[in-house]
């Protein structure tokens, strides 16, 4: 899922707290995170807006229930194509039968015990009870049989209710049959058929669900998931042509479960049936089965139904057993009116004409695959449609007005389907293949199989009104969901654990991918900033491995962040720079081939990797590749490669290494230590690294490896170097130190001759000066004087690298009233890009980076007021104020533009009114960032409001604007106390764990740098309790903001004397 790339949260810490145009504030996804948060340029400098043990059930005692004698342990043979998990959970035992049967042998249904939560609202004033009377036939053996079992099952219960007093309770009171999150292992499903009909008036839906399932041991009681939805009726059937035999029904909401109690025991190996009729609200947020709509052009308000069930929401829509490795194939109808069209994972088979005028689509039967890949879209949606070279059709569905913005993405994803087919040599499975862009979408895009989603602006493209960024994140997003449909899909994570497997991959194969069908993007310069990104959050305390433990539902979302996809990238890079880009492929390939429609852990990952050695190897051994000829360039190959024993030192621990290199003679020393903010003192954790280094010296520009696996070690050069660079290109995911006269050497490098070096070793620099002035291995003043030298850069990463490191310095002080030294911060980084942003053409011409930086520069130039910038947007702005919007403005100056306008009454209330007419999602995006920018609180307060209420902005929007609101000097303190007044409904909107909600806690407080607001903002998050305190955003929060005071009080003083320095003249 693409989570928000196009809207990360610029403040994930003080290097990412930059104020201008952040990428868009969509949360990573729950998928793509493409680009910056799936933003719609690359995070760049102005301003990037960021983000128990298994069977340990927080808050619920854990009940331990002794196995039947001579049950199995575990669910016993797998199906073909299931992975068996392990057996972790003590089983279920068959003697408690806590199934209570219908008074005598007739059909009859479910009887629903208590009935769980209503949903609220229009719902539950419509719908019968669903408590059912249950016939009293004639007395008879099969009664007392029923009777005598009944008693039995009575009999147990007062017996599991005695022996354990806080065991779970049902919603009506009695004992809940299973007391974990995660489900038992012996019920597995193998078929679904659902048949769903969603009311857009009444805004409800019905549903039948018919599971198909096997019992690997005998047991009375099925467990599965299911939340929000009233269940009317559920039965069992042991095979086609057999009388359907009652369920009981009970409802335990805690652990979002329902267990279905059998009038007797199911037996090993055999098929059964489960029918559920049930009913519910559509959702009224972005998660479940939920509403969305959209105007026309005509004013007319229109609703559509569409489905996001990444990580565990299918449960909202149908009854069903809602977790990654119980994966199963579903048949799929939907009801609908004749005006609507459906769309879902496989293609329409028949459509059938009900009775009551009703349509029924029948779609084909899918492969097997988990259910947050289920997905299902009402609407009156229109389409376009190509086929690949191997026969795939290939569609792109929007709303009907945006029709014409559809080509690019068609295009687009026709080629990138095409490439992952060739690439991977497995052919994509479907028939056909949608995108479908859905007018309320929380994340930037979701991978459902055969049926991908996206926010408007992650998928449609404006030929005329649309930015090069946004051209690069549609690619790139598209790229994203379309390599999910190997690594996700076809070869699925066995748990939200390893998110990573599904996530780091699919970033990392948008650089892949995009690099070779899209060469005119260059992606490839824009890699490293996704690892800038990931380390900014993974040098915190709060980070966590790549692969963590997580349970519930808030845990799992909290995985939809920068460590899975950002880092998860990263050292996929690292790991294919080390053994070769042949070498990995050829890996990955195997890991695919033989997983597919199975689920995974890490090591099955290594493990496929594990008889592959890097080009030039001619010997595996154990899992371990040796070179028949030692390489003094390659160290790693003279020991052996164990590629597991490597890469779980990147996968198991969190943060990254620091490698401290000193120089002596021809002998360099290495050291590595865990990289972490904090004090400077603070104590090491003992972590340890497999690093694989790579350098290049004044002496050689080809590149240089060792493999660095202990704490320490030397290398010898052949001869005495002016400078060395390690960690060429940024392909590593760790920062270097040089000491003694190592970054004295390396800032004369830049000043002398800074094309020496390539532009992504430039902006590592950058980078790695200013994190090691974090944890005071390098002074605030050298890492500025490396700085000066960007007075002749011009390539994007290291101008935008060094707006991300410099821009944070004075939003810190705009929030402590430190206004002179702040003023003179400003001008002096106005002189330091003044050249550059005087070469700036206000026009569309040049690559993509070229447009880029553009429209980044100039936005930075007019928002601090260089008044040749200023006067040129407000000729601008005035002459299409004149023309009443219908002049076509540059694209990458429009932005700045519109900042400038906006700063008064009129020209803000213009372009609110051009906002709401305009059908382009960039130049919505290009008002929305200038109404925020604007000096009247009155008006910030406004947009808090109407974007928070849904009904003149759209909700999905409020994120965004509440960051951009809280990066503005005057608006800060109103975005705090929105986010305070408003967290009970913030979290019904977002949910707890959300990348959504995550963002907008850091965009709101993460800048902030004095004592008082630090206690402000523990005293509140801690008063929440369980309802967002122990959240990893807020502990990364106030690690940050005590990391900003700890900061400024070291180097306020610093940078005030520096300010003063003669070299400054020189500018």
């Amino acid at each position: 899922m693409a989570t928000g790339e196009a809207s990360k949260d610029p403040c994930r810490g003080r290097a990412r707290a930059a104020e201008l145009l952040p990428p868009r504030c969509i949360p990573p996804s729950a998928d793509s995170q493409v680009l910056g948060a799936h933003g719609t340029y690359p995070r760049s400098a102005l301003g990037t807006v960021p983000s128990s043990p298994r069977d340990a059930t927080p808050g619920v005692p854990t009940l331990q229930l002794p196995p039947r004698p001579g049950a199995p342990s575990a669910r016993g043979p797998a199906p073909a194509g299931a992975s068996p998990r392990p057996p972790a959970r003590p089983p279920l035992p068959a003697p408690l039968s806590l199934s209570v049967p219908g008074r005598g042998g007739g059909g009859g249904g479910a009887q629903v015990t208590g009935g769980g939560p209503r949903p609220p609202g229009r719902f539950s004033k419509m719908m019968m009870s669903p408590s059912f009377k249950w016939p009293r036939p004639s007395m008879s053996l099969s009664f007392l049989l029923s009777l005598r079992l009944t008693l039995l099952a009575v009999s147990a219960l007062a017996q599991y209710q005695h022996s354990d007093p806080t065991s779970p309770k049902a919603s009506d009171g009695t004992p809940f049959p299973w007391n974990k999150i995660r489900l038992p292992e012996h019920v597995l499903p193998i078929h679904y058929n659902l048949t769903i009909h969603a009311n857009l008036s009444t805004l409800t839906f019905w549903g039948t669900t018919e599971v198909e399932i096997t019992a690997s041991q005998s047991t009375s009681t099925i467990i599965l998931h299911s939340y929000l939805l009233q269940i009317s009726r559920a039965t069992l059937r042991k095979q086609a042509g057999t009388p359907e035999q009652p369920l009981r029904v009970l409802e335990y909401p805690p652990h979002e479960q329902i267990a279905l109690l059998a009038p007797e025991p199911l037996l090993t190996g055999h098929r059964y049936t489960v029918i559920i009729n049930y009913a519910g609200n559509l959702s009224e947020h972005f998660h479940g089965f939920y509403k969305s709509t959209y105007r026309t052009k005509d004013g007319e308000m229109r609703v559509l139904a569409s489905t996001q069930f990444e990580p565990t929401a299918a449960r909202r829509a149908f009854p069903c057993f809602d977790e990654p490795a119980l994966k199963a194939k579903f048949s799929i109808q939907i009801r609908r009116e004749p005006k609507h069209l459906a769309i879902s994972n496989m293609p329409l088979v028949k459509s059938v004409t009900l009775a009551e005028g009703l349509i029924e689509d029948h779609f084909d039967v899918t492969v097997k695959m988990s259910t947050y890949l289920v997905a299902f879209i009402i609407s009156d949606f229109k389409s376009v449609s190509k086929m690949t070279k191997n026969g795939v059709k290939v569609s792109v569905y929007t709303v009907p007005d945006k029709i014409n913005q559809a080509d690019y993405a068609l295009d687009t994803a026709v080629t990138l389907l095409e490439f992952y087919e060739d690439y991977f040599n497995i052919p994509y499975p479907l028939p056909k293949q949608d995108l479908a862009a859905i007018p309320d979408f929380a994340s930037g895009a979701m991978e459902n199989w055969g049926l991908t989603t996206y926010r408007e602006s992650s998928l449609l493209f404006d030929a005329e009104k649309s930015s090069a960024s946004s051209k690069l994140a549609i690619t790139m997003i598209v790229s994203h969901e379309l390599a999910h449909q190997w690594f996700g899909n076809l070869v699925t994570m066995e748990w939200w654990n390893d998110l990573w497997l599904n996530e780091g991959f699919a970033k990392f194969m948008e650089f892949v991918s995009v690099s070779v069908t899209h060469p005119e993007l260059k992606v490839e310069d824009y890699f490293l900033g996704k690892c800038f990104d990931a380390m900014a959050v993974d040098a915190l305390n709060s980070s966590h491995p790549v692969s963590t433990p997580v349970e519930n539902p808030a845990q799992i979302r909290e995985m939809f962040d920068d460590v899975s996809y950002e880092k998860g990238a990263c050292i996929l890079n690292m790991l294919r720079d080390f053994l070769g880009a042949d070498v990995f492929k050829s890996g990955i390939v195997q890991y695919l081939l033989k997983y597919s429609y199975k689920n995974t852990k890490n090591d099955d990952l290594w493990d496929s990797m594990a008889n592959i050695c890097p080009t030039g190897d001619t010997q595996t051994t154990g899992g371990f590749c040796f070179r028949s000829q030692h390489s003094s360039s390659s160290h790693w190959h003279q020991e052996g490669t164990d590629v597991k024993t490597m890469m779980n030192t990147w996968t198991r621990q969190k943060g990254f290494p620091l490698i401290t290199i000193t120089v002596r003679g021809r002998n360099v020393h290495m050291k590595q230590e865990h990289y972490i903010k904090g004090s400077d003192s603070t104590p090491g954790t003992g972590y340890l690294w497999h690093v694989p280094l790579t350098f290049i010296t004044s002496k050689s520009h080809s590149v240089q490896r060792f493999l660095l696996k202990t704490k320490t070690d030397v290398l010898i050069l052949p001869e005495a170097v002016e400078w060395i660079k390690f960690n060429v290109g940024m392909n590593g995911y760790y920062i270097v130190h040089y000491e003694d006269n190592g970054w004295d050497s390396l800032t004369g490098l830049l000043k002398g001759t800074h094309t020496a070096i390539s532009s992504n070793d430039r902006a590592s620099l950058i980078n790695n000066a200013f994190q090691l002035v974090s944890i005071g291995k390098l002074s605030i003043e050298k890492a500025l004087d490396l700085t000066l030298y960007l007075k002749h850069e011009t390539e994007i990463m290291p101008v935008f690298q060094g707006l991300n490191e410099l821009i944070p310095m004075y939003k810190l002080m705009e929030k402590r009233d430190m206004n002179e030294v702040e003023m003179q911060f400003k001008a002096f980084l106005l002189r330091l890009l003044k050249n550059l942003i005087d070469k700036q053409i206000w026009a569309d011409e040049g690559s993509v980076s070229e447009r880029m930086l553009r429209s980044q520069l100039l936005l930075l130039a007019c928002v601090r007021k260089y008044q040749p910038c200023v006067q040129r947007a407000e000729g601008y702005f005035k002459k299409w104020k004149e023309s009443n919007g219908t002049m076509s403005l540059p694209v990458d100056v429009t932005t700045a533009v519109f900042a400038v306008g906006a700063q008064n009454t009129d020209g803000w209330d213009f372009l609110y009114n051009e906002y709401q007419s305009s059908l382009s999602s960039t130049e919505k995006s290009q008002i929305e960032f200038a109404l925020c920018m604007s000096q009247a609180k009155e008006k910030l307060q406004w947009l808090l409001d109407e974007s928070f209420m849904g009904d003149r902005i759209k909700t999905q929007e409020f994120p965004h604007i509440l960051i951009l609101i809280g990066r503005n000097s005057v608006g800060y303190q109103l975005a705090w106390q929105f986010l305070r007044e408003n967290w009970n409904k913030l979290v019904q909107k977002f949910e707890l764990g959300s990348s959504s909600l995550a963002h907008m806690v850091l965009g709101t407080t993460n800048q902030f740098s004095t004592r008082t607001r630090l206690e402000e903002v523990k005293g509140f998050f801690s008063s929440l309790k369980e309802n967002g305190s122990q959240l990893r955003c807020v502990q990364q929060t106030v690690e940050t903001i005590e990391e900003n005071i700890r900061w400024m009080d070291k180097n306020f003083d610093k940078i005030r004397v520096w300010l003063q320095s003669e070299k400054l003249e020189l500018l």
